[in-house]
Formats: structure tokens, C-alpha cells, sequence
């Protein structure tokens, strides 16, 4: 999103293609991540969002952009700790989003062992590119009902 740093992330499919009425085995949703910064890229492929959680990062990225919020803006993270987001600036439309990746979906040195657990991200953006990324991952979670 910013010149310096980048983060795309997409569902692929769902963890197990064949419904069997569990509640988190038919919804694990594998997502794929391409990242870049000034120092290292990289990719990853990881079933780290149930469906209903998925549908939460388009309304926080609103709420990131002064959309929908106009306090301090918490935090979204998810049963499975390889994703979350937090807003970098003390109010909502401005600053910067912070991509918070872990284990799988960290670069290969820290997956290894060889550093922190946790890469940041520090993504500085307005608050029409945080309308539009959400506005496109809507797009991607039509292929992805609830099951």
C-alpha cells in the first residue's frame, strides 16, 4: 500500500473441501500472503482464518480509514495467531495500519527460530486505499460463504 512496504493477502480455498458438519473444519479459509518491504519478501500459504473471522477485516479497514469510527480503533486478531492487524495513529483516517505476521506466515528466518516470533509491518496509507483493500477483499470472501 505504501511505496516502502506492501502486503497482499487472499482466501485461496477452504482448508478441507468436503463439509462435514463441524463448525471450524468446514470454515478454515487458506489464505495466501505476498509481502514486501525495503529489507526481505516473501510469501505464504496458511488455513489461519475461520470464515466469520475473514468477514471482520474488511469492516476493521473501514473503521481504520475514519469510515465507520471515530474513537481509538482496537486491534483484530484471531483464534489462530499468525495474522492480526492493529492501527498505528491514535485516531482512525490517519497514520498507519500495522500487518502483525507469525509463524507460518513470517519470513522463513524467524520461522526458524532466528529472531523475534512476530514481523510488523507498519503500512502508512489514506483512507481511500484502506476503503478500496477492503472493498476488494469483500470481492474475494463472495467465493467463501459460511459453511
Amino acid at each position: 500500500m505504501d511505496h516502502e512496504h506492501r502486503i497482499e493477502l487472499r482466501p485461496l480455498r477452504y482448508q478441507f473441501p468436503a463439509v462435514i458438519g463441524d463448525r471450524y473444519d468446514d470454515n478454515w479459509l487458506v489464505v495466501e500472503g505476498r509481502v514486501s518491504t525495503s529489507r526481505v519478501c516473501w510469501s505464504f500459504t496458511d488455513p489461519c482464518l475461520l470464515t466469520e473471522e475473514a468477514r471482520q477485516i474488511s469492516p476493521w479497514l473501514r473503521a481504520a480509514s475514519g469510515e465507520t469510527l471515530t474513537g481509538t480503533l482496537p486491534g483484530l486478531s484471531f483464534l489462530e495467531p499468525v495474522l492480526s492487524f492493529s492501527h498505528a495513529a491514535g485516531r482512525p483516517g490517519a497514520g498507519a495500519v500495522r500487518v502483525h505476521l507469525r509463524y507460518e506466515a513470517a519470513p522463513a528466518r524467524r520461522r526458524s527460530g532466528d529472531g523475534p516470533d512476530e514481523y510488523v509491518i507498519e503500512i502508512r496509507t489514506t483512507a481511500e486505499e484502506l476503503r478500496r483493500a477492503a472493498d476488494e477483499w469483500d470481492q474475494c470472501l463472495v467465493l467463501f460463504p459460511p459453511r
